[in-house]
């Protein structure tokens, strides 16, 4: 399976990726996850990708292509994998193809998440990132047992730079003038599928599951038991 997520920053793109992931027994690649490695390794590309992504800006396709591709060609990734953001634009598109050609592993669909803007900004203002182990909290629908600390080791929780108001419509309108023509690229290509991204957890993975089952070739392992 080789499937790219599409959706607005806080569709839920990333929670479902986890469930499919572990569903369908293939890699979930998050350019976030990679950005913040070569960040938090201080190398080249990250320092650069940091200064864009503390804006809330796209990061360039130089640099993402390049930890995108160095990622795909890992052995982990050779049987299948789940890309959740990237490609953002349609010169990021055209390139993975191409890629993914040159290697005879092309891509088996695409899943748009849709949800309401107003929704996306009360998940993302509201979230809380647990600095050292990386955990995700929601002062709303998922916070922590004790205010302002991690369940799992007890670190203060952080709210990110990238995670306020202000930066997150600004993300949206990044979204809105460039990703979202990656739509039509990849509906001419006959791979675009929507989710309905509202409502539980539980009940969007059932949606996604199901939706995936339906494409033609492929078959959940578990038979759906990673949504129960």
């Amino acid at each position: 399976m080789r499937v790219v997520l599409l959706g607005p920053p806080g569709a839920g793109k990333g929670t479902q990726a986890v469930h499919i992931s572990r569903a369908f027994e293939v890699p979930r690649i998050a350019t976030g996850d990679i950005f913040r490695e070569n960040v938090r390794n201080e190398t080249a590309l990250g320092k650069e990708a940091k200064a864009y992504m503390d804006l809330g800006d796209l990061v360039p396709d130089d640099v993402v292509i390049g930890m995108v591709t160095d990622r795909l060609s890992q052995d982990d990734a050779q049987k299948g994998f789940l890309l959740d953001g990237f490609p953002r634009t349609v010169p990021q598109a055209v390139t993975l193809e191409d890629f993914l050609a040159s290697e005879s592993r092309p891509l088996d669909v695409v899943l748009r998440f849709n949800v309401p803007e107003s929704e996306v900004v009360r998940r993302i203002v509201n979230r809380r990132v647990c600095p050292k182990d990386g955990s995700v909290y929601h002062l709303e629908f998922a916070p922590p047992r004790k205010e302002g600390l991690c369940d799992e080791c007890g670190t203060p929780l952080v709210h990110r730079k990238d995670d306020t108001q202000e930066v997150v419509l600004h993300r949206l309108q990044e979204y809105h003038e460039k990703t979202e023509r990656l739509e039509y690229f990849y509906w001419e290509r006959g791979l675009l599928r929507d989710v309905e991204s509202i409502g539980p957890v539980e009940e969007v993975t059932r949606r996604t599951l199901t939706l995936l089952d339906d494409v033609e070739g492929f078959s959940d392992p578990n038979g759906g038991e990673d949504a129960a």
